[in-house]
Order: C-alpha cells, then structure tokens, then sequence
C-alpha cells in the first residue's frame, strides 16, 4: 500500500484545492450563493455571472477531476510494487513526479488560501526538483545519444576518400590490351 504520510497529505492537500474550487460562488449583486456544479452544469446562472469565465471554469472543473483520478490510479498501486517493475532511472522519474506534482498541488492550495506562494519555501522546492528533473533528462538524453562505431566510421570514410590509380597500374592495363 502506498506509504500512509504521502496518501494522506496528497489526499489532504487535494481536498483542499478541490474543496476550495467547488465551494461557493456568490454573486455580485444578491449575495446568492451557487455552488459550481450548478454552475458547471448551467442551472441557475445568474445575470450578473461573468458569462466570459465560464469556459475557464468549465476547463478547471474538468482538469481538476483529471487530476484527482490521476491520483486515485496512482495511489490505487503500491509503491514497492510499482518500482520493482522500473528500472533505477525510471524509478527517480516517478519519484520526482510525484514530488513536483504534490508541491505543485500545495502551490495552489496556498494560492487558495491567500498566501502569497512566490515567498513560501515551497517555491525554493519545486526549483530544487526541477533541476533533478533536468539532470534525469541529461542522464536520459545521453543513453539516447547514438554510439560512434569507430571501425565502420573508418571503413566508410576510407572507402567514400577518392584514391588515384598508380601510374604503373594504368601501363600494366594498356600493354594487355594492345597485345591482343
């Protein structure tokens, strides 16, 4: 099963944002309040809702169940079961995933809850993770990089260089031919 501090803060992180984007949305004028399902679902949408935000709203409902499946499907699995399957590089890429996604995730969770992000240390932590990520991308990038064959690249260097006939070579061919 997967490690219980990771699932629940992940969970717990993950019902905040989602707990803080579906919670009430009131209007400008009546103080009504509207929950964003019915939002989403187009009932009761006031006159004075700000029809232009709609389709954001629309595409953050819809990515935010993505990614609470996402999450679901990956907490579904244990972690042992699912590294023993990887390889060690391929196990580094998904613990840095899984990190950048979690601090990525709280990122928003302290947007929702008005602190300022940018001066929170989780700033200093996700740039730490981004450059592990590049350095798992090097690593990658390098075993990817094709290897040089030295023997073939000089067989096809040797054989694609221009070499003169030797003069004697030429004397030899003709004296054949005019005997004849």
């Amino acid at each position: 099963t997967p490690s219980p501090s990771v699932s629940t803060s992940a969970a717990s992180v993950l019902e905040g944002v989602c707990g803080r984007a579906r919670s009430t949305y009131r209007t400008r004028e009546e103080g009504e309040e509207q929950s964003w399902s019915a939002i989403m679902a187009g009932e009761e949408i006031n006159e004075d809702y700000p029809v232009e935000i709609h389709e954001y709203l629309s595409a953050f409902e819809n990515s935010i169940g993505a990614v609470d499946e996402m999450l679901k499907t990956m907490m579904s699995v244990s972690r042992n079961e699912l590294l023993q399957k990887l390889d060690p590089l391929e196990q580094a890429k998904v613990d840095l995933v899984s990190a950048y996604t979690l601090n990525s995730m709280f990122w928003v969770y302290l947007a929702t809850q008005g602190v300022n992000p940018k001066e929170h240390p989780v700033k200093q932590e996700l740039e730490r993770i981004r450059v592990y990520m590049n350095r798992v991308k090097e690593i990658t990038d390098k075993k990817k990089a094709g290897k040089l064959d030295r023997g073939a690249a000089s067989r096809f260097v040797k054989n694609a260089l221009w070499e003169p006939k030797p003069r004697n070579a030429s004397k030899v061919a003709n004296k054949g031919k005019s005997k004849s």
